[in-house]
């Protein structure tokens, strides 16, 4: 069954209800789109926390190398990977019990819902999240 991303108003409200962001692959290079789009939810008001094994520090937060290494709740985690990391970040997620996976625009993969299942997670493919949350303003 293909998956289907959530409807307008669910978006609202996973972004109204949310402050912590977990970027899976921020990268702390500025004219990367990660970063942008980090900066931009970062300046709209959510916690930014950069998950990233080859970098210290994105726009003045302590990197983690891993999804376990965060202290206390996540709401979203944001990943920019390449679809073919996305099972495997999606069984991280489910470590760490965050609320919604959020894969960025032109990224996906078949096995995510089914690797979330067991979990209620909100799952959100192939969008970009600072799109979601202008629309939703």
């Amino acid at each position: 069954m293909a998956h289907s991303n959530p409807d307008q108003k669910k978006i609202k409200h996973i972004l109204d209800n949310s402050k912590r962001i977990a970027v899976v692959g921020l990268s702390d290079n500025p004219s990367r789109t990660s970063y942008q789009i980090s900066s931009q939810m970062q300046q709209a008001g959510y916690e930014i926390i950069p998950v990233n094994p080859t970098v210290d520090e994105v726009l003045g937060v302590k990197a983690v190398k891993r999804l376990q290494d965060i202290d206390g709740p996540v709401d979203i985690v944001n990943v920019f990977r390449r679809s073919e990391f996305l099972p495997e970040v999606a069984r991280d997620v489910l470590e760490i019990d965050a609320g919604t996976f959020w894969a960025q625009l032109g990224v996906s993969h078949e096995e995510v819902p089914t690797v979330l299942a067991q979990k209620d997670i909100n799952i959100v493919m192939d969008s970009c999240i600072k799109v979601e949350y202008q629309m939703t303003r």
